[in-house]
């Protein structure tokens, strides 16, 4: 009885096979375990140049899948932050007044970022109080000086960098805990001296030398624009 149904249960799987061979042709287990067999019946001393290219066409398209992963991995991840950049965008824009505005930057737009600390760096030539927590007043020619470090190099719009600690001068006490940072330059129109915009994370690997800035080079000049029309 036990061998009435194996013999049927082995009839069911070959007329299966014969009726659909792309069930064994798609499945590389199987493939691989048939070719195997047949490689032992020929003996020690035959190659079977098929398993061999088999098995580089396999290596090939793992090596294709785990880019196209990559590639769909890096793509999801443009897109998350393309959407992040536009809501800060939208939140700058809705902003009917410097308060306002500087309220933004550290609450709306540091949360959009997800960073753990946004400061507004404004040179000055007087002493004057800030007008808000978010705001940094600086002497006139810190913005280059802290984005080069002193060196004579030429700079971007957006410098993205991991430091040990970030500045006391512009983050005060929080700078002992900060480890990565974004600085993005803001040209504040003519008669006027620079600002910058500071990110900063306590994340050492959320900003890098290596990451792409045209997303947070929109942003700044964004910024720009905003803050133009609010200090007339």
């Amino acid at each position: 009885m036990a061998d009435q149904t194996a013999r049927a249960a082995g009839h069911d799987w070959r007329d299966r096979i014969l009726t659909d061979p792309d069930m064994i042709l798609d499945d590389r287990d199987l493939m691989r375990a048939l070719i195997a067999a047949n490689e032992r019946q020929m003996g020690q001393n035959i190659v079977d140049l098929r398993g061999v290219a088999m098995e580089r066409l396999e290596a090939r398209l793992d090596r294709l899948e785990d880019t196209h992963r990559s590639v769909i991995a890096a793509a999801y991840e443009n897109l998350a932050g393309t959407n992040q950049i536009h809501r800060c965008v939208l939140k700058l824009l809705e902003a009917p007044d410097l308060p306002t505005l500087l309220d933004q930057l550290t609450g709306d737009l540091a949360d959009i970022v997800r960073v753990d600390r946004v400061r507004l760096v404004l040179e000055a030539t007087d002493s004057a109080d800030p007008p808000h927590a978010a705001v940094v007043p600086v002497e006139a020619g810190f913005v280059r000086d802290y984005i080069t470090q002193g060196r004579d190099v030429p700079t971007c719009q957006v410098t993205l960098r991991q430091c040990a600690q970030a500045s006391d001068a512009v983050f005060g006490d929080a700078g002992d805990w900060l480890q990565s940072e974004a600085l993005l330059s803001l040209d504040l129109g003519q008669g006027r001296l620079p600002g910058m915009l500071v990110f900063a994370s306590e994340d050492p690997h959320q900003f890098r030398a290596n990451q792409g800035t045209e997303l947070l080079t929109f942003l700044a000049g964004a910024l720009e624009r905003v803050l133009r029309r609010h200090l007339q």
